[in-house]
């Protein structure tokens, strides 16, 4: 890239033309330095009607941020996207066959680059830099257009966001390597023979005809909460054996799911008709296991053995307004705290205080 300041001087990148709607468009590999100087930004100050992005949300780039520079060996990027305001000059290295969209791009320097997809990318890396002054001589892979006015620069953004698709909970802690709430979902999941049998490992929720009864995202949050560990604590060892025994002793009490293992009944009959076959039970059972394995594991066993008397039939009026609103499961926050308690004192467990206080205004106001 040449470096001149004059406006009749160019940037010039390594880049691939290709075609979409009719319209040129280039990628070429940008190095990291220049991104923050090469890209606009849209300023807070001006009004969403005149601008072509939304207002950059700070506290996202300082976890980008973090994860270029505590990943600095092994990230990854995806694409920018950008318009540019100016004629730019494309030079292929051949005349005939796939070298006529190889070649260089040329952009004037006076040209104003519009960020339609990555700014929040743009700020991380620009703080990342600061920090760790080696990731300035990376490359990141940009998408150019050629900017036709700001409606155009509108509309792209909204098309890029719209039909973006985020992936589900469960797909994220199968292929996350690095997380370690991840990695101890994929443990147990591996480990616990019911949760090995009947988990769904790519989407977060059970539709009507699949033969699972569990999602690999809600056994992690519910070992998380087991385990009581934030996003980023390690786990040792004896914590995911305890977790293990723990889940393998749920799993021996709960008679309806041994009989789907052992395909006496179906998953889709199960959850059509019981609490204990949804994501609200299993993120109660971990909350619970992290105040009962605290005690001896004979006491605490002996607890669980008391799961084979709860009526878990959703035509069980105790359930609603606990795991059931207006006869629809729910896995809300309060739901999940309610439907514990009711498991609690069925188990002959205390209440803890923000239990007792849930408790308390569940029965006000009933």
């Amino acid at each position: 890239m040449q470096n001149m300041s004059e406006s009749n001087f160019h940037h010039t990148f390594p880049a691939v033309r290709g075609i979409q709607a009719g319209r040129p468009c280039y990628i070429a590999m940008c190095p990291m330095r220049i991104i923050p100087k090469l890209f606009i930004f849209d300023e807070d100050e001006v009004p969403p009607e005149l601008r072509a992005q939304r207002t950059l949300n700070k506290s996202r780039i300082p976890e980008l941020s973090s994860y270029l520079i505590d990943n600095h060996a092994d990230y990854t990027l995806s694409s920018l996207t950008a318009s540019v305001d100016a004629n730019v000059l494309f030079e292929p290295i051949s005349d005939t066959g796939i070298g006529q969209n190889m070649g260089s791009l040329s952009i004037p320097m006076d040209a104003h680059i519009l960020i339609n997809d990555g700014q929040h990318r743009r700020a991380a890396i620009e703080e990342a830099i600061k920090d760790n002054p080696e990731l300035a001589y990376d490359n990141i892979s940009v998408l150019f257009f050629i900017d036709e006015g700001l409606s155009r620069s509108q509309q792209m953004f909204a098309d890029l966001n719209k039909h973006a698709v985020r992936p589900s909970d469960s797909i994220s802690t199968l292929y996350d390597l690095r997380d370690t709430i991840s990695e101890l979902g994929r443990y147990i999941q591996k480990q616990v023979r019911v949760f090995s049998r009947l988990t769904e490992m790519e989407k977060s929720s059970i539709s009507n005809r699949s033969t699972k009864l569990f999602t690999l995202s809600s056994i992690k949050n519910a070992s998380k909460a087991l385990l009581r560990k934030g996003n980023k604590e390690e786990i040792t060892k004896e914590e995911k054996e305890l977790a293990i025994k723990y889940w393998n002793e749920v799993a021996a009490n709960m008679i309806d799911w041994q009989h789907v293992v052992e395909k006496k009944v179906t998953t889709s009959d199960l959850r059509e008709q019981y609490i204990h076959a949804h994501g609200v039970f299993l993120q109660a059972m971990g909350q619970i296991g992290a105040d009962i394995l605290t005690t001896a594991e004979s006491t605490w066993k002996k607890k669980l053995k008391k799961l084979k008397t709860i009526d878990w039939a959703r035509v069980n009026k105790d359930w609603e307004g606990r795991a059931m609103v207006h006869g629809r499961i729910s896995k809300a926050r309060t739901n999940v705290i309610l439907t514990g308690c009711y498991i609690k004192q069925a188990l002959g467990i205390k209440l803890n205080p923000i239990e007792a206080e849930e408790e308390k205004n569940f029965k006000h106001g009933k």
